[in-house]
């Protein structure tokens, strides 16, 4: 399904089908919410108490507390019953990983099979809950102003020469599972700067979810104006859950294209290739 036809912007408009949730449902919802939440919120007074003795030793750098994050990622596909199939291997060079984006499941979905930084709108650090998670887990935050262009690709240089493999998502916006999106080549400028093309690799990512058999194909997008907390709770109810697949691709080095534009439009082509639904 390309987002490049005639009616481009009328996915956007068509909402999806909830299935009921019944007494079983809501007995779903209540055990792997309290799991989850538990599992979640207690691994982050974790990651803090680690943080306090891992800062003064180690600065930004951040030996320990990614296997935290990892550890509860991972663990959230276990409550949910949603397996995750990894294809391909995550890259080992320094530099960055882009993925295309469908719902807030690939936050678990890409940290719980790679230690990566997101990069991430500076509007989710205010939401309740998760911007305190994304702050903790060392989330870089950027605001979608021009004035603020200069000073962001300072901070991108910066975790990037300490080590930090950063995690975007060119699209600039989710969908509902369904598509690929052009991609925004501004966050690649990064790369071009002070010769770090010379030592940095990107690496693309392909991410596909397959619905519960019978279920709206776009079960699992989270796109445009849907609230966070329905969603969660149709994700919460499923009695049969579908699939994640990670599709990790060749990794290319940045100074293999002239600029970020052409480096874009090959990770572009390369997740949308890769994609069943795109």
């Amino acid at each position: 399904m390309s987002d490049e036809s005639g009616g481009a912007e009328d996915w956007r408009n068509v909402p999806i089908r909830v299935p009921a949730r019944g007494i079983s449902g809501w007995l779903r919802v209540l055990w792997r919410g309290l799991v989850l939440g538990l599992l979640t919120y207690g691994c982050l007074v974790l990651l803090l108490l680690v943080r306090l003795v891992e800062r003064p030793l180690c600065g930004q750098a951040r030996p320990v507390t990614p296997f935290i994050t990892q550890f509860v990622c991972r663990m959230a596909f276990v409550i949910l019953g949603l397996p995750l199939i990894v294809r391909g291997t995550p890259m080992r060079q320094k530099g960055a990983v882009v993925a295309n984006h469908s719902s807030w499941l690939d936050i678990f979905a890409l940290n719980a099979v790679q230690r990566v930084y997101f990069v991430s709108k500076s509007e989710v650090a205010g939401w309740p809950g998760i911007g305190w998670l994304a702050r903790a887990t060392g989330t870089v935050f950027i605001a979608r102003k021009g004035s603020e262009a200069k000073r962001q690709q300072a901070l991108f240089e910066e975790r990037l020469r300490m080590g930090h493999k950063l995690m975007f998502f060119p699209e600039g916006t989710s969908t509902d599972a369904q598509r690929v999106l052009p991609f925004k080549s501004t966050l690649f400028a990064a790369f071009y700067s002070h010769g770090l093309d010379r030592v940095l690799h990107v690496q693309p990512v392909t991410v596909v979810y397959h619905a519960p058999a019978g279920e709206d194909p776009r079960f699992y997008g989270w796109w445009g104006e849907m609230d966070f907390a329905p969603h969660l709770l149709i994700t919460l109810a499923a009695r049969r859950q579908g699939r994640v697949e990670v599709i990790f691709h060749p990794d290319v080095p940045v100074d293999a294209f002239p600029d970020r534009k052409q480096l874009a439009a090959h990770c572009e082509r390369v997740i949308r290739t890769s994609h069943p639904f795109a």
